[in-house]
């Protein structure tokens, strides 16, 4: 597996641009330098995201959600977990 995420990637399961690949593997966002967790989906070349607002669904059962504009900075959690250059000693 590659260690390049995509420009644009969602949580949706309908939509074009989920990769369940990449999702399991742990997607971290960074939005205009804060972390976010409650991102649905994002494009970096376009710069947005779209949160998920409260527990609130619309008519067809998905969560409710805002677009943002603003610095988008993806990331492979496991990678940041770990400093660069260091194995795991198992």
């Amino acid at each position: 597996m590659s260690d390049t995420l995509p420009d644009r990637l969602s949580t949706d399961p309908k939509s074009p641009y989920f990769d369940a690949a990449l999702l399991e593997r742990g997607i971290g966002i960074r939005f205009k330098g804060v972390e976010k967790t409650n991102v649905e989906e994002y494009c970096v070349s376009e710069g947005w995201v779209r949160l998920s607002v409260g527990k609130g669904l619309d008519r067809k059962g998905r969560p409710m959600t805002m677009k943002l504009q603003g610095t988008v900075e993806p990331y492979f959690r496991d990678a940041a977990a770990a400093p660069a250059g260091e194995a795991d000693p198992a």
